[in-house]
């Protein structure tokens, strides 16, 4: 019977031990944990399994940090990782793979010491006595500064119960002593009681009863003072047994009686528990189903709100969209329509070009028809003075239908980019005497006065059939407006820096500002103006001015009606030794 209350009190004081440790350190813990998730604030895996450790929810925490292992190379994450499956597979009271996981953390690691205190607490709740001692003995010998989250009562009472399993009494009584004596400097009753009637079955398992009594008797009377019914029933139960033993059957009895009263009051407390947790899982499953709903709410508007949301989006996106192409649209339609009036206008320019140039063509036959019927008529007659006449007039017809359709070919040639063009160092002199010898006997027959005066060391930039186009345009103008006994100059002078102006200076009929104006414009016609009987299309100033554009040079007119014209061609000059 006294072995069998020794081991009930053993068994009861041992978990009460255990209990009492994981109390103490539980909130300690938290806070800890709560701090070590702070370094790892973008780990929201390992901050997940602080939650659930907070929660006690054990298989999660083990999923979670399961993938954390396989994902992390962060040592000490990995540490903590293990710290906390350790404690999860102790308290689903896988004891083995708990003892694998604390095994792990590192001995640099903060939770280290804490994880060998739980590993002699697993030892010791699986009868692993010597086992049990090594890990406590480890945090025992440390300095008092280093117990930050473990109590130190704990160590000193789980060594006492191991030596008192291993019968080294006196070892165990010295570490019961020290663990009742802080007990009572914290004056914790409740961690007391246990301490105390550890200690009364130290002596009592030596048959000292005048030792044990006494703190049976200290375990009874300060479980009275208690609210924990356990307590109380199993001191009492205890002094029964002590009564019992020493013959004194009445206060046996007593005792008997009251352990049975607290252990009714035991049950009805169990009871109690047992329907008030039944109302708290049922109030709890209330309140979650009530928060599944407020969620499955939430998240319906929030399905909404992104519903609305991409369709705002959405809208203004095709808004973005149909504005963009609609711009884009009038842009091209801006287009089109500037090109379709560029395309009429050429088309006029041409039509009006075939127009004229058709009917300055026709003229011209016409006239040299008319005149080779008089040639016909005058040969028979043997007229030699009128057949001069008229062969002097059908050359001078040829000549002006001929320089018209060259002037055609060219612009055609022009137009279609298919003319030879090559920009090379030319000598001014030579170009322009070259063109002007060509037409001496025009000059003679009209009895002009023609000076070439441009500068022998004047050398430009140009391509030298284009500018030879350009000097027989110049030139034949000059003299079709000059009258007889006038005057034909071309000179050089250098007004615009980078360039060099060739001038075509005639004492002839003029143009006024207006023609001036038309002249230099581009795709300007003329068929009709102050000289109705000499000036035909414009096609060759047209000419002029595409040819010099494209010799990267500037054209430019000035004259005064009936003193005469100046036309400045001005070109990119380059120096020749």
């Amino acid at each position: 019977m006294k072995y069998f209350q020794q081991i009930f009190l053993l068994l009861f004081l041992f978990q009460l031990s255990l209990s009492s440790q994981e109390k103490e350190t539980t909130l300690k813990l938290n806070l800890e944990l709560v701090r070590i998730s702070e370094q790892f604030k973008s780990n929201i895996p390992f901050r997940k399994s602080v939650d659930f450790f907070k929660k006690k929810k054990w298989d999660s925490i083990l999923i979670y940090s399961q993938k954390l292992l396989v994902s992390s190379n962060n040592k000490s994450l990995k540490d903590y990782i293990h710290f906390l499956r350790g404690y999860s597979f102790y308290h689903k009271e896988i004891f083995k793979e708990a003892e694998k996981e604390y095994l792990k953390v590192s001995k640099d690691n903060k939770l280290y010491l804490l994880s060998r205190s739980f590993l002699g607490s697993l030892a010791l709740e699986q009868s692993l006595y010597e086992k049990s001692i090594k890990h406590l003995r480890e945090i025992e010998l440390l300095d008092e500064k280093e117990f930050q989250l473990i109590n130190k009562y704990s160590i000193l009472h789980n060594l006492g119960l191991c030596y008192l399993h291993l019968k080294k009494f006196n070892k165990a009584e010295e570490y019961l002593d020290k663990s009742a004596k802080i007990l009572e400097q914290k004056k914790d009753t409740l961690e007391l009681v246990g301490t105390y009637g550890d200690l009364a079955t130290l002596y009592y398992e030596q048959y000292k009863d005048d030792l044990a009594i006494p703190y049976f008797k200290k375990a009874y009377n300060l479980a009275k003072t208690t609210n924990d019914f356990y307590s109380r029933f199993v001191t009492t139960k205890n002094m029964a047994v002590v009564e019992e033993n020493r013959k004194d059957y009445q206060k046996a009895l007593n005792f008997k009686k009251e352990a049975a009263q607290w252990k009714d009051s035991l049950n009805n407390q169990n009871r109690i528990y047992e329907v008030a947790k039944k109302e708290k899982e049922f109030a709890v499953a209330a309140k979650q189903k009530e928060v599944n709903l407020l969620q499955v709410e939430n998240k319906l508007k929030e399905n909404e709100r992104k519903i609305f949301l991409y369709s705002a989006i959405g809208l203004l996106l095709f808004l973005g969209i149909g504005a963009y192409f609609f711009r884009e649209k009038v842009k091209t339609n801006k287009i089109i329509a500037a090109q379709k009036e560029t395309l009429d206008e050429l088309n006029t320019t041409k039509d009006k070009l075939f127009s004229i140039v058709s009917h300055d063509l026709r003229s011209s036959v016409n006239a040299l028809k008319s005149s080779n019927k008089m040639l016909v008529d005058n040969l028979a007659s043997k007229n030699l003075e009128a057949l001069e006449n008229l062969l002097n007039k059908n050359s001078a017809i040829v000549n002006g239908a001929y320089g018209l359709l060259d002037n055609l070919l060219n612009w055609a040639l022009l137009q279609t980019e298919q003319q030879y063009f090559s920009i090379e160092n030319q000598r001014l002199f030579m170009i322009t005497e070259h063109v002007a010898y060509n037409y001496k006997p025009l000059l003679l027959e009209k009895e002009l006065t023609f000076e070439n005066s441009v500068s022998k060391k004047e050398s430009i930039q140009a391509d030298q059939e284009s500018l030879k186009i350009v000097l027989r345009n110049l030139i034949d103008n000059a003299i079709k407006f000059s009258q007889p006994n006038g005057f034909i100059k071309i000179y050089s002078s250098n007004t615009i820096e980078g360039y060099t102006d060739l001038i075509i200076e005639d004492s002839g009929l003029g143009m006024s500002d207006a023609t001036q104006v038309k002249l230099l414009d581009d795709s300007v016609l003329l068929n009709k103006k102050e000289h109705e009987d000499i000036i035909g299309t414009g096609l060759g100033i047209q000419l002029v001015k595409s040819m010099i554009k494209k010799n990267n040079g500037k054209f430019n007119i000035e004259s005064e009606l009936g003193k005469g014209t100046k036309m400045i061609v001005s070109l990119p000059k380059t120096n020749i030794s």
